[in-house]
């Protein structure tokens, strides 16, 4: 079966370490084999990549390290080096050495450079990246690679943000990076709603290699997204992708114990293949990680939840679902109640400054 693994790679406020293992120690042994920690909100993966990490840091990104291992869990980091495609000088080659050494001492096993979220509208963008990539690869002892292009979607909506994609941009970057290297895309859409063998078939003869697939599925970090609460089990994967991907990663919600629901499903939908229901499998999901109670209570509000949002819901229905589940002694009520109350709202100067 393909590799199944989580990349946290979502805008707005990120998990606690502690909220991390308990994802780990739950899909872990459900069958996600990797843990790319890629938080937007950690600048030091991000914008001030250059910055090292500090000793409390380090610390907590070792242990962390060490939990998934003992879950059976690769442990990496994703790393976006903003800007290194503009001016790759001495000066940043340097610090991208210096930060690959603090991850060796973390003691990663993946490493994945990330070009998302930057402008990419260069015509020699894919020799760049190349470049860099090659030397990230050439000075990390992590034992698999990964990097995810600035156009990691047929979406038109990149190229309207991050300017025009230069020509044969995919095809180029295929050819210069090592074919050992997965290489991340979301599919026909940034959010896609399906991911179909066919589509998975093109991407594979533009990159020369089978493509990892980062589904943006059930994560929830935009202003409009943060407003609905992504539960219902996995759609629109056949479990024919198995033999087209290299790996399949779910970037998840701002709801650590509830995207374990949706996460659930993901490998039912592989196991089970023509045999697979998606009800079922959201019931039984739920059931393991609430407990009957809690989950029959989101079940009766899952289309609320899931696709009426908060803006739509009303007041008086938002205040009868807080009191209906501030009573409930469970986190994953208390993530409901926490989302209710605006908790996880995202911002558009989240999206700029992250």
């Amino acid at each position: 079966m393909v590799k199944l693994g989580i990349i946290e790679g979502f805008f707005g406020r990120c998990w606690s370490w502690l909220e991390r293992r308990k994802v780990v120690s739950l899909l872990g042994p459900a069958g996600y084999e990797f843990y790319h920690y890629a938080p937007k909100i950690d600048t030091k993966l991000r914008r001030n990549w250059q910055q090292p990490y500090d000793a409390t840091e380090l610390k907590a990104l070792t242990e962390f390290a060490a939990a998934c291992r003992s879950e059976g869990v690769r442990f990496g980091v994703g790393l976006t080096p903003f800007a290194a495609h503009l001016d790759f000088s001495e000066d940043a080659r340097a610090a991208l050495k210096a930060k690959l050494a603090q991850l060796d001492d973390v003691g990663i096993e993946e490493l994945a450079v990330l070009f998302d979220d930057m402008d990419g509208d260069l015509p020699d963008l894919a020799q760049r990246q190349a470049a860099i990539v090659d030397f990230a690869t050439a000075h990390s002892k992590a034992g698999r690679f990964f990097t995810c292009p600035s156009y990691y979607s047929d979406d038109p909506l990149l190229d309207r943000v991050f300017g025009r994609r230069p020509d044969h941009y995919l095809e180029d970057l295929g050819k210069l990076i090592d074919p050992a290297i997965a290489i991340y895309w979301t599919g026909e859409e940034v959010c896609s709603r399906e991911v179909s063998v066919g589509h998975i078939d093109e991407v594979t003869q533009r990159l020369g290699r089978k493509p990892a697939l980062w589904d943006n599925y059930p994560v929830n970090d935009g202003p409009r997204m943060s407003q609905f609460l992504h539960l219902r089990a996995f759609t629109g994967r056949s479990s024919r992708l198995s033999g087209k991907l290299s790996h399949h990663a779910i970037n998840p919600a701002s709801q650590p114990l509830l995207t374990c629901i949706p996460a659930l499903t993901l490998p039912e939908a592989y196991r089970l293949g023509d045999d697979y229901q998606y009800g079922r499998a959201f019931l039984d999901a739920a059931n393991t990680i609430c407990l009957p109670e809690l989950a029959s209570m989101i079940l009766s509000n899952l289309l609320t939840f899931n696709d009426t949002g908060l803006e739509r819901m009303g007041e008086a229905t938002k205040a009868k679902l807080i009191a209906k589940y501030e009573v409930i002694d469970h986190p994953a009520a208390n993530e409901i109640v926490d989302w209710l109350k605006g908790g996880y709202a995202i911002t558009g100067e989240m999206l700029q400054t992250q």
